[in-house]
């Protein structure tokens, strides 16, 4: 044996001791946490769909990890810049972020987003899904989907359609029943889904595909009148109204979703524990009527499902916005 083996045989030992105790910091501190509160970032304002998720659950969430659970709403460019906030925030558990749809819509609308969406942001779980619903003023002369697509095609761009804004959710549902059917809508955007139904409601545009949570109580006080409800079943809030697909174009489905996301490098034992609290949260009677209250489907999946889910999402939607040349740069 020559020196420079025993030199390599004798550093081997010393590696294996290296990497032993640097596996058992990291499950000691995976153990610990939380040992102080835990930030929940929402990429959204307060008193919207997102923002009333993460308030529904963030007590419980407290309560099970037993530190509190403290909201901090950094809204802004759909999304990007809460995103962009925990993307380069630290890899320790303690700053988390409760996202929505466009955490796969930015993606495929923005080439110059300021962090790498799936390299940057690891998945936890996926809470929620809110179909759309596609809603008209009570005065529109329009009957359903198959008579909007029939309008739309004899008068091809004449008809309006809303948006809580360029590349929102709502505009990309637009774009996509648009593509599937075969017909040219002009978009009107607005400054979020609020000033967007206080149009609809008011007769100056006749068709939007709302948030199911936001408009909810407008379709049921009959200020606005729901055509369709955008995911693959009907929504047990809205059962007396039909999807698109059933309605006339087979095979659309759009949700809005939230998931929780934190930056890459979280320890994994981190992620799996947060994963599974949130899990139990959504499985209490209470909160999972609460959401289902919204129009919600709840859900609670692991790391992984959201993660595959998201992939789908990020090349459903890059496809549209190909396709219609859409673009927020």
């Amino acid at each position: 044996m020559n020196a420079t083996t025993k030199r390599l045989r004798a550093r081997i030992p010393a590696a294996c001791i290296g990497a032993a105790l640097c596996l058992a910091a990291v499950g000691a501190a995976a153990q610990a946490w939380p040992a102080k509160p835990v930030k929940m970032v929402v990429t959204y304002p307060p008193g919207g769909t997102v923002d009333a998720v993460a308030r529904v659950i963030a007590p419980k969430l407290s309560a099970r990890l037993g530190q509190p659970v403290v909201i901090d709403n950094r809204a802004g460019a759909g999304g990007a810049i809460g995103g962009d906030l925990v993307a380069k925030s630290a890899a320790d558990g303690y700053t988390v972020m409760l996202d929505a749809s466009n955490h796969s819509q930015n993606p495929a609308l923005r080439s110059k987003m300021p962090f790498d969406t799936l390299r940057d942001l690891a998945p936890v779980s996926l809470l929620v899904r809110v179909p759309n619903v596609l809603v008209a003023n009570p005065a529109a002369p329009i009957a359903g989907v198959k008579d909007l697509i029939a309008q739309a095609k004899a008068k091809p761009e004449q008809i309006n359609y809303a948006s809580s804004g360029n590349g929102s959710a709502q505009h990309l549902a637009a774009e996509l029943f648009g593509a599937m059917a075969g017909v040219r809508m002009t978009h009107v955007a607005y400054k979020g889904g609020g000033p967007a139904l206080t149009d609809v409601m008011a007769g100056q545009v006749p068709v939007f595909f709302a948030s199911l949570a936001s408009s909810l109580p407008y379709i049921q006080g009959g200020k606005l009148r729901a055509l369709a409800v955008t995911g693959k079943a009907r929504s047990p809030v809205l059962p007396q109204v039909p999807t698109v697909a059933e309605a006339g174009l087979a095979g659309y489905e759009v949700y809005e979703w939230n998931g929780v996301f934190v930056p890459a490098g979280t320890p994994a034992p981190v992620v799996d524990r947060l994963s599974r609290e949130l899990a139990a949260v959504l499985r209490e009677p209470e909160i999972r009527a609460r959401l289902e209250g919204m129009g919600a489907e709840v859900i609670g999946s692991t790391p992984a499902e959201l993660d595959a889910f998201r992939r789908a999402e990020i090349a459903k939607w890059t496809q549209v916005a190909k396709t219609n040349k859409i673009e927020l740069d």
